[in-house]
């Protein structure tokens, strides 16, 4: 009969109170979880796109050292890289681990995305302008790049979020972002658990969302006219 009456409790108002009161803590922790996403994401991108170039147009070794790399990187949970570069290669900072590592794995998968995105503009366009004069870098540059990364959007959109909700493993490196400022409130009042993970949990909700809509903004805005496919 206890357990029942537990499973049936209420939220409570006076946990309700203790979250709100502690909201600036955990908006604090939003901020960095805000700015480690947009980090994370960025150096992924540095990084994802050439190595997705190099996949496709990189000599042989070159190509499957870019491959192999990204094959390990996908295939290692980002759990051991971060407590790989936190704890075996020291890196001091948890902040800047926690960029290198969600980075890294980043561009492994947006290397994907973009080589996709690459391989899908056809191949007659390279030879058309080479025809009228353009080297094969300047194909490339003018001709593929700007095709691939308006339809690689979609793909990014899905990496930013999935980017930001891994985030919250930066927890196990001890870095204050929004889910360990989150379990410091728990451990101050255990109550009030549930009130601190819905209010958490509505804070990942409108930053995806508010990511996904600027997206789709954007993918519209930069969409190839008359949706060609080449």
């Amino acid at each position: 009969m206890e357990r029942l009456s537990f499973a049936a409790t209420p939220l409570q108002a006076g946990d309700w109170a203790f979250v709100f009161e502690n909201a600036g803590y955990l908006l604090g922790g939003t901020a960095i979880t805000i700015v480690l996403t947009v980090a994370s994401v960025l150096l992924g991108f540095l990084l994802g796109f050439p190595a997705g170039a190099i996949e496709v147009y990189g000599g042989r070794y070159s190509a499957g050292v870019v491959s192999t790399a990204g094959v390990v990187l996908r295939g290692t949970p980002i759990l051991v890289i971060l407590i790989v570069l936190f704890f075996v290669v020291s890196i001091d900072s948890a902040f800047l681990a926690a960029i290198l590592g969600l980075g890294l794995r980043s561009a492994a998968y947006q290397s994907q995305i973009f080589r996709g995105a690459i391989q899908s503009v056809d191949s007659g366009q390279i030879e058309a302008a080479r025809s009228v004069g353009m080297s094969q870098l300047k194909a490339i540059r003018h001709v593929v790049v700007p095709q691939s990364l308006r339809r690689s959007v979609p793909g990014f959109q899905n990496e930013f979020t999935i980017v930001l909700k891994d985030t919250s493993i930066a927890f196990a490196i001890g870095l204050a972002e929004l889910l360990s400022r989150s379990y410091d409130l728990f451990v101050q009042q255990t109550t009030a658990v549930l009130e601190i993970v819905l209010f958490a949990s509505a804070i990942y909700f409108v930053l995806t969302f508010s990511t996904n809509r600027a997206l789709d903004r954007l993918a519209e805005a930069y969409a190839i006219p008359g949706g060609e496919t080449a």
